[in-house]
């Protein structure tokens, strides 16, 4: 029997020792020591969350080599972010897998600081030789539109990263002259495929939107380093409330050309007043965490000619009763402006007027009555009550004079009820208890009363 030669068998152990150390350790990198979810399941098949996880680490590998200013903003991945929903969750894990990525949903979405990042072809490039479909949506700027140019250039305002049936929402926030952040909404052109992506179930796009900055954290979910909020939860009520009205420069335009607006020195200073008093009203009820719109003839003139109507004479706000709180007065005192008077309580007409230099801020309290609101008013000498009636209405945000402030989302049904349908002709003449469309009389205060219902100041 020849002998065996002990320097080929010892070489040749040598080499299938190596070979299935450097096996092991493939595979050890490629499925054991993968941060995120294992990339096979029990049953050898990528599931949906593998899928999902895998596009979504390709997708941030891409943005961070770019230097996308990215942060998480799908709202199903940040509720799951709560604290609540954390403690749960580590109860509940009894193995590494993708607990806060994988929504169950076949999108995730990303917001991009557009201001932060300059348009680069090369990242779009870069996506698609990864295998990525893209689907990019453009409209125009608002930003560059006025009641002199009516027409903006077009911006990109989604991008839609589609990979094995996984789709990346990139939502563009850009940042406008009220100091918030903004998107556009989501408008699908006839030549756009329809089926690219599941519409319906996208975060962002339905309405225009606009936020606060958000301050940023880096966190690592699932594995992979991400940016979210560090307020995740006064982002998601800011996202629930986020809709946004663009002013109607095109109606306003019309409607300046038949009433041009006063240039005089007087209006222009009028109008410089009540921008100042608007800002103060809104750092002073931001400081209570009271929410407010422009009601009457303010929000008249937002939505008639994108200003304020320099024959007013005063702002106008409203506030739900709800939201009342008991420091007002002095929260307003406290800000330079001084109490003209107080009418009504808070269970009934309430009204308060405040004034500053010789500009009037009114600020109405509103009513729940089934399907109306209504807000009060006061004749002073008589003690005669008076209601003003609108169909319900939800709040929607807007700009005015470089304010982010809020206005009833069924603006033309507000300012129908208020001014009648005749609202888009100026009427100089206006008396409180007789012009509004919607006024009724509402009783008198009982005399014994008026000490403590009707103070004038």
């Amino acid at each position: 029997m020849p002998r065996v030669n002990r320097t080929v068998v010892l070489t040749l152990l040598i080499v299938s020792s190596s070979v299935f150390l450097l096996f092991q350790l493939y595979y050890y990198r490629k499925y054991v020591s993968q941060p995120g979810p294992y990339i096979l399941s029990r049953t050898g098949h990528l599931t949906a969350n593998d899928l999902q996880w895998q596009t979504v680490k390709k997708f941030l590998g891409l943005a961070r080599h770019f230097g996308l200013p990215l942060f998480l903003a799908d709202t199903a991945a940040l509720t799951l972010l709560s604290h609540d929903a954390l403690r749960q969750r580590d109860r509940l894990v009894r193995e590494p897998h993708c607990s806060f990525l994988c929504t169950g949903r076949p999108v995730t979405s990303f917001a991009l600081h557009a201001n932060l990042w300059k348009y680069e072809p090369g990242f779009l490039l870069a996506a698609e030789q990864k295998g990525f479909e893209l689907l990019e949506l453009r409209g125009e700027d608002p930003r560059l539109a006025s009641l002199d140019n009516l027409s903006g250039e077009e911006i990109p305002l989604h991008f839609l990263f589609r990979l094995h049936g996984c789709v990346i929402q990139v939502v563009f926030l850009y940042e406008r002259s009220g100091n918030y952040l903004w998107h556009g909404a989501l408008r699908l052109k006839s030549n756009i495929d329809r089926s690219f992506a599941p519409f319906k179930l996208l975060d962002y796009g339905r309405y225009s939107g606009s936020y606060d900055r958000p301050e940023l954290v880096l966190t690592v979910l699932d594995g992979l380093d991400v940016r979210i909020p560090r307020n995740v939860s006064h982002f998601l009520s800011e996202h629930r409330q986020a809709r946004f009205l663009e002013c109607r420069y095109r109606d306003a335009r019309n409607f300046l050309q038949l009433y041009p607006d006063d240039s005089s020195p007087e209006a222009v200073e009028f109008r410089r007043k009540v921008k100042s008093l608007l800002h103060l009203a809104a750092r002073t009820l931001a400081q209570l965490d009271v929410p407010f719109w422009l009601s009457s003839g303010t929000c008249l003139g937002w939505f008639r000619q994108c200003s304020v109507i320099s024959y007013s004479r005063d702002v106008d706000i409203g506030i739900f009763v709800e939201d009342f709180r008991s420091d007002i007065v002095a929260a307003f005192r406290n800000a330079g402006l001084s109490l003209k008077h107080k009418f009504g309580k808070v269970g009934d007409s309430l009204e308060l007027s405040f004034q500053s230099d010789d500009v009037k801020l009114d600020v109405f309290f509103f009513y729940d009555d089934g399907d109306v609101v209504w807000n009060g008013g006061t004749q002073a000498k008589s003690g005669k009550k008076f209601k003003y009636i609108f169909p319900r209405f939800s709040l929607c945000w807007a700009e005015l004079l470089e304010l982010k402030v809020r206005v009833p989302c069924e603006t033309l049904d507000y300012v129908t009820a208020n001014y009648g349908s005749t609202w888009n002709v100026p009427v100089r003449s206006w008396d409180w208890k007789l012009s509004p469309s919607n006024v009724q009389e509402n009783g008198v205060w009982p005399p014994s009363e008026w000490a403590e219902l009707i103070q004038v100041y």
